[in-house]
């Protein structure tokens, strides 16, 4: 597809970078908003998980099939389409406060982030250099989880109960929709998106692909479920968006870090610290008596779930031609959207010690521990082991 942009040597950060701040905003707010509210419109506490899982699959559904409207339509249409597409599903909630009303209006919420997701990440990721593309989507990821924690502090000022906090969400994706809306300029220039033949999946890396699982397996539950376990465990409604948004910032905060490692050592070996240290951050949430302990726990566990996908996908991208990028982006959302759907249910079930969805996440960070070492040590000595590096 020609897009017909005055800009075609180089794809602009700012309507992406911009348009998502906005968005981060609202749906680090709604994310937490969700869950916290639904006693206020007559709706069981029990529907927790099921959102959650509904959204992700949605999202799951959307990256299969966003390329196509990409491609008919641009980068800018494609994200005005989907930010409206997502106002009109609270609207529905807002009108129809019933169980699958909203199951339904998460699920397609769910499709609407996806392709929000992978025009803004594809936007990014076209670039033309692995550093330069780790920067961009260094940009991305410290825009998104700054919004996200941003977004969680408004619990406070702002209310759980009513429709006046889904009416603030609304004002500020229609704020996102105002930069690619107003700005015509700076879209990728790729003439043409390809997709990946089923051959060239094989060559994509399996750490890349295994990481954006175990991130959507991590961050599925902890928007969709942590913010009940912290309400629960501090009996605060104002500590529980506090440290919410602290889980957050740890995301956006370490995202300089993850840039500027990423290039040079292994991504492989990177992940596997991420992980360690994410572990060391579970056992503090798990034994810390004080309210500092506590909240420093969870900013390092926020940090290295959060850091997994921007090195992920990065590993994915970085022997790819930019025409293949859009196609690769949905297949780790794709990998993501699988993590992120079947993750709140399992921490929801696993256990039912009042601590279950803590133990869930510490399960998954030191398994993949264990595997991205032996990856990254079968990497550093050169052995030829079936998966690829």
């Amino acid at each position: 597809m020609d897009f017909t942009n005055v800009e075609q040597s180089k794809s602009s950060t700012l309507v992406p970078v911009s348009g998502l701040s906005f968005f981060a905003v609202a749906s680090g707010f709604l994310m937490s908003l969700i869950p916290l509210s639904l006693p206020s419109f007559g709706l069981s506490e029990s529907l927790v998980p099921w959102l959650a899982s509904i959204f992700y699959l949605g999202i799951l559904i959307g990256a299969t099939s966003i390329q196509n409207l990409v491609s008919r339509t641009g980068h800018r249409i494609a994200l005005i389409l989907f930010l409206s597409a997502l106002i009109l599903t609270i609207i529905a909630m807002l009108l129809m406060p019933d169980a699958v009303v909203w199951l339904i209006a998460r699920f397609v919420a769910g499709f609407a982030v996806a392709g929000i997701f992978v025009v803004i990440e594809s936007w990014l990721l076209m670039a033309d250099s692995s550093k330069q593309r780790a920067k961009r989507l260094g940009l991305y990821m410290t825009s998104l989880y700054g919004g996200s924690a941003l977004g969680q502090l408004a619990i406070a000022p702002v209310g759980i109960s009513g429709i006046a906090p889904y009416l603030a969400v609304i004002c500020l994706l229609m704020l996102a929709i105002l930069p690619p809306l107003l700005i015509k300029r700076g879209q990728p220039s790729c003439e043409q998106h390809q997709k990946m033949k089923l051959s060239e999946l094989k060559g994509i890396s399996r750490p890349a692909i295994l990481g954006c699982l175990v991130s959507g397996l991590l961050l599925g539950p902890i928007y969709g479920l942590m913010p009940v376990y912290i309400n629960n465990q501090v009996q605060s409604t104002d500590q529980t968006g506090m440290l919410m948004a602290v889980i957050i910032l740890g995301g956006m905060l370490v995202q300089p870090l993850v840039s500027h490692l990423s290039s040079r050592i292994s991504k492989s070996l990177l992940m596997a610290q991420f992980c360690l240290f994410g572990t060391l951050g579970i056992i503090g949430v798990l034994e810390a008596q004080s309210f500092v302990i506590i909240a420093t726990s969870y900013l390092v566990l926020g940090a290295c779930s959060f850091a997994l996908y921007p090195i992920a996908i990065t590993l994915a991208c970085d022997a790819l031609p930019v025409e293949k990028i859009v196609s690769a982006t949905e297949i780790m959302l794709l990998s993501y959207s699988v993590g992120s759907v079947v993750g709140p249910l399992f921490a929801a079930n696993l256990s039912d010690s009042p601590d279950g969805i803590i133990f869930y996440l510490g399960a998954c960070l030191i398994t993949t521990c264990i595997y991205m070492l032996i990856k990254s040590m079968q990497k550093a000595h050169g052995e030829q082991w079936p998966l690829s590096q």
